[in-house]
């Protein structure tokens, strides 16, 4: 009884079935083919599908969501971090809101403070671009895991501004594990 409930509450979980609407199917088929970031074809068709389904209920338009996730897979593998790990800074830092702006002036996807621009970007640059804003939180992050040697929780408390409090950390993880962990 308790291994049929197990395969039943699986079948509930799984996603999507059936065949997706022919739209869709082409979004799918371009975003794969732009997705330079996987190791081959098949593992880019598995996490956009699968990430895809996750993100529907933030981002609704198949398109967008797609082009999202491509640039974000890109730019999570480029600064060497997971790209569950960048959804799930995304989804705490704005609810994956791209105009996002905080009370303490940082902007877009993953919350990059303005003066980061200043710093090591040009004038032309702009926070609520995707790609640069993905490419610098990701590059952020990554730096802050490399300064606390892999330590998740230090580095997310780096990232947030937040050293030494462990609410930040723990919904960032929560989001990682309740949402995004692929096993």
């Amino acid at each position: 009884m308790a291994v049929a409930l197990l395969v039943a509450s699986a079948v509930v979980n799984a996603g999507p079935t059936g065949e997706p609407e022919p739209e869709l199917r082409a979004l799918l088929k371009a975003a794969i083919a732009q997705s330079d970031s996987f190791q081959d074809r098949f593992d880019a068709e598995v996490w956009l599908v699968d990430m895809s389904s996750r993100l529907r209920r933030y981002i609704k338009d198949d398109k967008e969501r797609l082009d999202f996730l491509r640039l974000l897979h890109q730019e999570a593998d480029r600064a060497n971090i997971t790209p569950e790990l960048a959804l799930a800074v995304v989804q705490i830092e704005s609810g994956f809101n791209r105009y996002a702006l905080s009370t303490a002036g940082a902007q877009g996807y993953m919350q990059i403070m303005p003066f980061w621009l200043r710093e090591i970007a040009g004038p032309e640059e702009n926070l609520l671009h995707t790609r640069t804003n993905l490419r610098m939180g990701c590059t952020i992050l990554r730096y802050y895991l490399d300064r606390e040697r892999g330590d998740l929780v230090k580095a997310l408390q780096r990232y947030n501004g937040s050293y030494g409090k462990p609410q930040y950390p723990a919904l960032v993880i929560n989001a990682l594990n309740k949402r995004w962990y692929r096993g």
